[in-house]
């Protein structure tokens, strides 16, 4: 969501406007005596997440204003790259807004873009950070390297003294940028920008150097962008020069920064360039569900949502600038001609193309199971589908285990690492948590779980288990054996058997495999109890757990 300060009463029709634009006013608040909109903006139309981006977008679209072209001045300023960065955060793309004036409300608009670009496209930082630094208190050419943490010493934005960067993550850990840390924790070296003087402008992606801040009598300002993807850089700089550079004295120029890479090749930052794409008009007319509109009609509607488009022949001639990285193919395209023509009015059709819903197999097969559980006494439950690491491996001793499971790449909490391989940890924290319920427990879960699959277009497969759990003043396991011939007999399935297995889960001897023919398709026994005390269980456990796919 992006929130718009606005001092004036609200217009008649900007509800209506956000709308026909493809946003949403979510909410209108009152705080301080000041008016703000909430507006919600599809996750990737970063050049919205600020005032200025979606003011200029709601004037094009109104026809008061025309796209404006940017100018990238020639490099004046360079930045080298050392190869020390190569394992830590790799890239790094800059650039420079001269003569810029900023106000209150910019400056505070110009810090909230930079937050909001890293929650969304820099994954909290751990894809791409931002720096920004007055450029007058500083003196390139600039360096980007990585040094050892003891010999990083510097004054941390906003703190009062120069301290060591082991000394400031002591002191970032009681704060809000302790998620940062972790980043580049477990990395022997820190990656560090710094100018000829040895002056530091960052400790990316964690803090600034108070050095070179920015205020409102900031003039020209140095952006610089670290990143493990170069591409994604590239859109956070385009984005924040596209917004940002109407405050210079020349609206809408850029100064580049030459890039010089560890191994001597060079670059300038940022591109700021346009690519042209060419699309069939009858094709955009099908659709987009305007079949009446002419090749005109299409360029007049994408005009107006920021694409210069032109007509050529039967073709459309579409103009891409550098704040629209959301535009990846022609499907992207074909929507900003609907939502400029005004979804309401596109004509409403019967599909050509008739058919009925029908459930799947797995689905239909998982609830006659279900049912026969319940049947059995058993209560249904349903768990996350994510946990931590430990879960599904140390916990339940079997520590190889981890490597099976699809990682969760930004996890918000240890909670939630890696997708489950087995509904086991869920049932075990149901019984943990219910503890005090009347005994016996007698609990069930029919979900998926996943599994690393090389030989699958997304390198990952998703199986239906069913796991069953029993736990009272005794294991249970004449009941989970039971449970299992009770399935069998309802599923008609014959070939069958349990044979005893060393699986270091199970209390020795008490566990065996379920074997369909010749193929294991699942477990079930005792649970050993340090499996119980490493999920706060205090009473004996058998459990049963096997893949339903065979069966469907």
């Amino acid at each position: 969501s992006s929130g718009i300060n606005a001092e004036w009463p609200l217009r008649p029709g900007f509800e209506d406007l956000c709308f026909d634009f493809g946003v949403e006013l979510d909410d209108i608040v009152e705080e301080e005596g000041i008016t703000k909109f909430k507006i919600d903006i599809p996750a990737n139309r970063y050049d919205l997440l600020c005032v200025e981006g979606l003011s200029q977008g709601l004037n094009v679209f109104l026809g008061k204003t025309t796209l404006p072209r940017y100018t990238v001045l020639r490099a004046r300023e360079r930045l080298h790259v050392d190869g020390s960065v190569e394992g830590v955060r790799p890239y790094v793309v800059a650039a420079v807004l001269r003569d810029i004036t900023l106000t209150e409300d910019s400056y505070n608009s110009f810090i909230l873009l930079q937050d909001k670009l890293h929650q969304n496209i820099g994954r909290e930082r751990s894809l791409v950070s931002i720096g920004t630094h007055d450029l007058d208190t500083i003196q390139g050419p600039f360096k980007y390297h990585a040094l050892p943490p003891p010999e990083i010493k510097f004054q941390p934005l906003n703190q009062d003294t120069v301290m060591t960067a082991p000394q400031m993550f002591d002191i970032f850990r009681k704060n809000y940028l302790k998620p940062y840390l972790q980043i580049i924790e477990s990395s022997p070296v820190y990656p560090l920008i710094t100018d000829v003087n040895g002056t530091v402008l960052s400790l990316p992606p964690v803090i600034n150097g108070n050095h070179s801040k920015i205020s409102l009598s900031t003039r020209n300002i140095f952006i610089e962008v670290t990143a493990k993807d170069r591409k994604k850089a590239g859109i956070v700089l385009d984005t924040i020069c596209g917004a940002f550079s109407e405050y210079c004295t020349t609206p809408h120029t850029i100064e580049a920064v030459e890039i010089v890479q560890a191994d001597g090749s060079t670059f300038s930052s940022p591109k700021m360039g346009s690519r042209i794409e060419e699309y069939d008009s009858a094709e955009l007319c099908l659709k987009s569900g305007i079949k009446t509109a002419t090749p005109e009609q299409l360029a007049d509607l994408l005009t107006k949502m920021c694409l210069r488009a032109s007509v050529a022949g039967e073709k459309l001639k579409v103009e891409i600038g550098p704040t629209r990285h959301d535009i990846l193919h022609q499907c992207d395209v074909e929507e900003d001609i609907a939502i400029a023509y005004g979804y309401n009015n596109i004509p409403q059709v019967l599909p050509d193309l008739y058919t009925i819903a029908v459930e799947q197999d797995v689905n239909k097969l998982s609830d006659s199971v279900r049912e026969e559980l319940a049947r059995c006494g058993f209560t249904e439950v349903l768990t996350f589908s994510l946990c931590s690491r430990d879960d599904v491996s140390v916990n339940l001793r079997i520590p190889e285990a981890v490597g099976g499971a699809v990682q969760i790449s930004n996890p918000k909490t240890f909670e939630f690492q890696v997708v489950r391989t087995t509904l086991l940890p869920g049932m075990l924290k149901t019984a943990s948590c219910n503890r005090n319920m009347p005994l016996p427990l007698k609990l069930f879960e029919v979900s998926d779980i996943v599994v690393k699959d090389t030989l699958t277009e997304t390198g990952t497969k998703n199986y239906r288990y069913v796991c069953a759990l029993f736990a009272g003043k005794t294991s249970g396991f004449e009941v989970v054996h039971g449970l299992l011939d009770r399935v069998m007999l309802m599923l008609d399935v014959k070939d069958y058997h349990i044979q005893q297995t060393s699986d270091p889960m199970f209390f020795p001897g008490r566990g065996a495999d379920i074997i369909l023919g010749t193929k294991k398709i699942g477990h079930l026994g005792i649970l050993h109890p340090e499996v119980l005390e490493k999920f706060d269980v205090t009473l004996p456990c058998s459990v049963l757990e096997f893949n339903l796919d065979p069966f469907v």
